[in-house]
C-alpha cells in the first residue's frame, strides 16, 4: 500500500507514528510524507526546518516528548553563546544537537544541493520506517517560501509571531513569501498522483496544510488524484487540539469547528479536497450534515494519547478510504 500523507510538524509527527504503526506488519507499505516548509527560515546563518526536524526526530524516535520539539537529552551552550554575543532570537532556543542538524543542512544546502536531496541525507542517519512500512519525507516545495503574519503592527515571520509573540497579536493575513515562483519538490506530484490513500494529518489547516496546498500544483494533484482523500479533525468540540490554530483559522474567516474546517476543504464531488472526514466523537452530530455536503463522515475519539489511539485513528481513516466509492 502507497500512503501519502500531508503534515506539518507536532500533529503531523503523531499521526505518522500512528501510520507507521498501522501499517507495520501487513503488506509492504510506502509511506510519504509531504512536509509543510512555510515554517522554515535562515537565522545565524542557519537553515531551519521545523516541520521537517520535528517529524524526523519523532520518526527517529530521538525526539524530546516532553517539549514536543526539538531532541531529546539537549545542552544548549551553543544557543548561550550566540545570546552572549546578540545574534539569533533569543526566545528561539535552538539545541546543540538540534542545531548539529541545521549545520549539516546549510552546509548541503551552500554544497549547492536542493532541500529534498539535503532531508534525504539527514533522515538517513535513523531507520524511520518499522517492519513492512518504509517511509520518506519530502519538504513540500525545495523552494524558499516562507509564512509571514500581517499584523496591526507589520509583518513578521510566522515563527516570531507563533514563538515570541504566542499568537496574541490578531492576525489580518498570512502571507506565503516566494510563493508564486515555488515548484512542488521532486516526487511530490508522483507520492500524491500514485497513492493508494492520501491523508491530511490533523495538522494546522491554515499555515501547515494550507502553505502546502498553496504550492502551485499540489492542490489541483490532492483534487485530481485517483487515490480517496481523508483528512483528520485536529479540531475537538470547538477547540484546537494543540497548539493556536484558532488564531490561524479566525483570520481566514473560518470558525473554530471540525465541520468547518472540512467545509473549508470541500468536498472533491463539488470541486473541492476531501472525499472522508474524521471527526471527534463529541461532534458526531455534524457528520449528517457533511455526508449531505458529499463527505463522508465518522466520529471516533481523535485525541492522540498514545501510539494505540494514533494506530487506531489512522486505522479508522484507512477503513474510510476502502469502505467502497468515497468519491460522491
Amino acid at each position: 500500500m502507497r500512503v501519502t500523507v500531508l503534515a506539518g510538524g507536532v500533529g503531523g509527527s503523531r499521526f505518522l507514528k500512528g501510520v507507521r504503526a498501522a501499517l507495520r506488519d501487513g503488506e509492504p507499505s510506502e509511506i510519504t510524507a509531504v512536509v509543510n516548509t512555510g515554517d522554515d527560515m535562515w537565522l545565524a546563518g542557519l537553515r531551519i526546518a521545523p516541520d521537517l526536524d520535528t517529524i524526523a526526530y519523532a520518526l527517529a524516535g530521538v525526539n524530546d516528548e516532553e517539549r514536543g520539539w526539538g531532541r531529546a537529552g539537549e545542552t544548549m551552550r551553543v544557543s548561550e553563546e550566540l545570546a552572549a554575543f546578540g545574534v539569533g532570537w533569543p526566545w528561539f532556543t535552538l539545541g546543540d544537537l538540534d542545531l548539529g542538524t541545521h549545520i549539516a543542512r546549510t552546509a548541503f544546502l551552500h554544497d549547492g544541493l536542493p532541500l529534498s536531496e539535503a532531508t534525504r541525507r539527514i533522515t538517513a542517519r535513523w531507520p524511520l520506517g518499522a517492519g513492512a512500512a518504509s517511509i520518506e519525507l519530502l519538504p513540500a516545495t525545495d523552494d524558499e517560501v516562507e509564512t509571514h503574519v500581517v499584523t496591526d503592527d507589520g509583518e513578521l515571520h510566522f515563527e516570531e509571531w507563533w514563538t515570541r509573540l504566542r499568537a496574541a497579536a490578531p492576525a489580518r493575513a498570512f502571507v506565503q513569501t516566494g510563493v508564486e515562483a515555488s515548484r512542488p519538490a521532486p516526487g511530490v506530484l508522483e507520492a500524491i498522483r500514485d497513492a493508494d490513500v492520501v491523508l491530511l494529518a490533523p495538522s494546522n489547516p491554515v499555515v501547515s496544510i494550507g502553505t502546502i496546498l498553496g504550492i502551485p500544483g499540489i492542490r489541483d494533484a490532492v483534487a485530481t488524484t485517483p487515490a480517496p482523500v481523508i483528512g483528520v479533525a485536529g479540531i475537538i468540540g470547538g477547540a484546537v487540539v494543540r497548539g493556536m490554530a484558532d488564531a490561524c483559522l479566525s483570520a481566514i474567516g473560518v470558525a473554530t469547528d471540525a465541520a468547518a474546517v472540512a467545509r473549508h476543504y470541500g468536498p472533491r464531488s463539488a470541486g473541492g479536497l476531501l472525499d472522508g472526514w474524521l471527526v471527534d466523537e463529541v461532534d458526531a452530530a455534524s457528520a449528517a450534515g457533511l455526508e449531505a455536503d458529499g463527505i463522508r463522515t465518522r466520529a471516533l475519539p481523535l485525541r492522540m494519547r498514545d501510539d494505540a489511539s494514533s494506530v487506531a485513528i489512522v486505522r479508522a481513516a484507512l477503513g474510510l478510504a476502502a469502505s467502497g466509492s468515497t468519491r460522491g
